[in-house]
């Protein structure tokens, strides 16, 4: 049973493809954190990538004694290092040192590559790994979207973390075998978009032009909800946590009434092994112009 990862984008950012709130206030965010710690939230997951998110998260951290047990998880800035750096290990440890700042923290549990081309770069990855062999960080990674990172990342020594998308609509990582691979490489799994960004929790007359295609694949989704009487918010999340390989289901909210209720369900509740299969044979090889988020602003296709 995947056990759940406070993602943190949303609290430095306006993000999501259904967010009608924007980016919550500072006080907000706090209430937040202290519900998911409360909770038993121990693992938070944050960027430079996402806005403020860090800085928030330090001006929190500042203010607490009690978030040794938290382990907090961000990522190298993307495209910061081009092919022809001389340095690399100057640039990473710059990178790595003032998200430290921003967090106000001495070290991390993971630190991960937020651009998943870099994992073909051994410069990049000797810098990842150099800040482990220092004790800055426990554990080192990628985050991905293409599952041929991912592979690389398998045969890439001293990782420890990989972070990829996983949903009712990306079942990619199972269904094409790398999840269990990695696991049997002794891989964390983190896994990620559990709703798309929003995208599941959208009315179909609100969903964007390029997007419309994924409407059939909403409805044949919200029969199988009604057929099993099963909640949404409950079956998408479940549907990821009691997937036996992952480990982390990484999620973010916009209020501390969502991120109530997705404790709940995911303490609570079970969803029927039937409708777990049917999902899994009902939802197969969806278009990346669907699952792939960098592709709906204009509707592309991709390879």
């Amino acid at each position: 049973m995947a056990q759940l990862c406070l993602g943190t984008v949303q609290f430095g950012m306006k993000y999501g493809i259904n967010n009608t709130l924007g980016q919550p206030a500072e006080e907000k965010v706090f209430e937040m954190l202290d519900t998911a710690i409360e909770g038993g939230i121990r693992v938070i997951d944050t960027a430079r990538a996402y806005g403020t998110a860090e800085i928030l998260l330090g001006r929190y951290f500042e203010n607490r004694k009690d978030i040794d047990s938290l382990q907090i998880i961000s990522k190298l800035r993307p495209n910061i290092i081009d092919d022809h750096a001389a340095d690399c290990y100057s640039i990473v440890r710059k990178e790595f040192e003032d998200s430290l700042k921003r967090l106000r923290l001495q070290s991390l549990d993971g630190y991960l590559l937020h651009t998943p081309q870099y994992i073909y770069n051994s410069e990049i990855v000797k810098s990842l790994q150099r800040l482990k062999a220092e004790r800055l960080v426990n554990h080192i990674g990628v985050s991905i979207y293409d599952l041929q990172e991912g592979y690389a990342a398998l045969e890439t020594e001293g990782l420890d973390y990989v972070q990829l998308p996983y949903s009712i609509l990306d079942q990619r990582g199972v269904q094409e075998g790398f999840i269990p691979k990695a696991k049997e490489k002794g891989m964390t799994i983190f896994t990620r978009s559990a709703f798309l960004q929003g995208l599941f929790m959208m009315e179909n007359e609100h969903i964007p032009a390029p997007l419309k295609h994924v409407a059939p694949y909403l409805i044949t989704f919200e029969n199988l909800l009604k057929k099993y009487n099963i909640d949404k918010t409950a079956a998408l999340l479940k549907f990821v946590c009691q997937e036996k390989n992952i480990d982390y289901l990484v999620f973010g909210v916009d209020t501390n009434e969502q991120l109530l209720q997705n404790m709940h369900i995911c303490k609570k509740q079970k969803i029927p092994d039937a409708f777990m299969e049917e999902v899994k044979h009902t939802f197969v090889n969806i278009e990346k112009s669907i699952i792939f988020p960098s592709l709906w602003a204009d509707g592309k296709k991709a390879e």
